[in-house]
């Protein structure tokens, strides 16, 4: 087996700001995955957790049945996290980065996009967990329960799409913006809670799982990037802040 090169080494050492960013992508993988497999293992060995799961679908079924407009809301923001729209708007957005010339951006959006739906998909079939059985069902959902495939695709396609259009936000907005797509993706996943076709589980699950898989996916992005001579540049400035003009709608 051939060793590792040094010259490799030497670029992921923490001491080294390509490093740097790599450990703390790595630290914050770990740190979000352990709560996954706490779940998991609380799913499938049919934990105190699980219990909890049952008695809170059940009571927020029961609340949202008397109240229809309410309902009809739900619908409506449910619909933000099914895989057609979440296609159109990720399909818009790779698109449009790659007629501007950022090709990477492109692949980086359909490899995170499309791979985080195989692990979702792969995860349900492993784990085969059933949809809770509520009194009054508000939605028909195919497939498995966990995790909440709502809530991870939603992480997933939303969370890069603004790592991806964040250097095209103005500095001062990208706080707002960050906390807008958050908003966006808890009532997405809240939302199927309340229709009675996922356990609280099931969103956290899809949650924390989608976070991991942008997490490395953006990890391996900035490798591929800095090894191609651009500079290793922090999150909060976007995947690539140089392509700044080429994302501004304006500069068509």
């Amino acid at each position: 087996m051939r060793a590792i090169p040094s010259s490799l080494l030497n670029r992921l050492h923490p001491e080294q700001r390509l490093g740097l960013r790599l450990t703390l992508f790595g630290v914050a993988l770990v740190l979000v995955t352990l709560p996954f497999t706490y779940l998991l293992f609380q799913v499938v060995q049919d934990g105190p957790f699980t219990r909890f799961d049952t008695r809170i679908a059940t009571d927020l079924n029961e609340w949202v049945v008397g109240h229809p407009l309410f309902i009809d809301a739900l619908h409506a923001i449910s619909l933000l996290g099914k895989p057609l729209w979440l296609g159109v708007a990720a399909g818009a957005g790779g698109l449009f980065v790659f007629v501007r010339g950022r090709r990477r951006l492109a692949v980086f959006l359909a490899f995170t996009i499309i791979g985080g739906g195989l692990v979702d998909s792969a995860v349900k079939i492993a784990v085969n967990r059933p949809r809770p059985d509520v009194g009054t069902p508000l939605a028909h959902a195919f497939g498995k329960s966990f995790p909440s495939g709502h809530a991870m695709s939603s992480t997933i396609a939303y969370g890069a799409l603004l790592l991806v259009f964040l250097p095209a936000i103005p500095r001062a907005w990208r706080g707002f913006a960050m906390a807008g797509t958050a908003l966006l993706i808890g009532v997405i996943g809240g939302s199927r809670l309340f229709l009675g076709v996922h356990f609280v589980s099931d969103v956290i699950g899809g949650l924390v799982l989608g976070l991991a898989w942008l997490a490395g996916s953006a990890a391996i992005f900035t490798v591929w990037r800095t090894e191609r001579g651009a500079p290793a540049v922090p999150v909060i400035e976007g995947l690539e802040p140089e392509a700044e003009s080429d994302l501004k709608v304006t500069a068509w």
